[in-house]
Parts: structure tokens; C-alpha cells; sequence
């Protein structure tokens, strides 16, 4: 809870929607579109979410390059479309939603998807220097990972209105 309250506003709706799209809590067109870009771009994200039902079956439960195959494309081409949005602008905003929406399972996979997603041409070159700068050398390098499943999923909340006493 406290990592995702360091991301700004923008970066925090946009894993709240995402969330929504991916994990089917509820129809994100309607909750989150403001505009018809913003329904378009939802649209868009729903599309190429469909690829998480087959990356999370094919997560290799080892790290050898036979094993990789079936999950790097789809998870690079979805990390890609989420770092074009402009929306998560480090490895822990990416990082953060990746773990949610498919597992504690992926978490070795993380750094090679988010560098390769970072270094596609489709970025402005300014921005793929900031991602590639975000990951730290520990990030990148990791030894491990944890297992433990995210206990914090973040999601809508809706505004209370407090009655004014006078």
C-alpha cells in the first residue's frame, strides 16, 4: 500500500483501470473513460489484455530459454502497449501492476520484459532513457525472487460525501 501511494495520480487511476480490465472486476469503459479517446484507449487495452489467460498458463516454472519462448512475445507486446501509454513511468509502476495481474510466478520475467518493452522504437527516445534509467542494478540483477503472492490490490473507492454540520 505505501509503494503504490509514492506513485502519482495518474500512474495510480491507471493501475486501478488496468486492474479492472485485466482481473474482469467490472465494465472499465464505464467506470474509468472520461472522453471518447479514453473509451477508445480502454478498448484498445482490453484487446490486447486478452494475451494474460496464456501468459499466466505459460509462466515457466524455470528460467531456461526453451521454457521462455511462449510467454516473452505476448508479455513484451503487452509491457509495450501499458510503457506506451504513458502512464507508468518507472520499473516499480510496471513491476507493481505486472505482479497483480499475473502472479508473484512472473516476477523473473519482469526485468527482461520491461527493458525490452523500454528499448521498442514505438517510445520516444527521451522516455526509453528514463525507463532503462528506473530499473536499478539490484532490479536487474536479482539473484531471487519471492513467491509470496501481493497482499495489496488496489481498487476504486468511491467519494463519501460528509454531510456539512452547522
Amino acid at each position: 500500500m505505501r509503494e503504490f501511494a509514492t506513485f502519482g495520480k495518474g500512474t495510480q487511476r491507471y493501475i486501478r483501470r488496468s486492474l479492472d480490465i485485466g482481473l474482469g472486476r467490472r465494465d472499465a469503459v464505464k467506470r474509468w473513460s472520461r472522453d471518447i479517446a479514453e473509451a477508445a484507449s480502454i478498448r484498445a487495452q482490453e484487446s490486447v489484455y486478452r494475451r494474460l489467460d496464456f501468459i499466466r498458463e505459460h509462466i515457466p516454472d524455470d528460467c531456461g530459454l526453451d521454457a521462455m519462448e511462449p510467454i516473452m512475445a505476448p508479455l513484451i507486446t503487452m509491457s509495450a502497449f501499458d510503457l506506451g501509454q504513458d502512464r507508468l513511468s518507472c520499473f516499480a509502476s510496471y513491476r507493481f501492476l505486472y505482479e497483480r495481474l499475473l502472479g508473484a510466478s512472473v516476477r523473473a520475467w519482469l526485468p527482461a520484459a520491461f527493458c525490452s518493452a523500454s528499448a521498442l522504437p514505438h517510445l520516444h527516445p527521451a522516455r526509453r532513457r528514463a525507463l532503462l534509467q528506473s530499473i536499478s542494478e539490484a532490479a536487474a540483477t536479482a539473484p531471487g525472487w519471492s513467491t509470496r503472492e501481493p497482499m495489496f490490490i488496489p481498487d476504486w473507492v468511491e467519494k463519501v460525501e460528509q454531510p456539512v454540520e452547522g
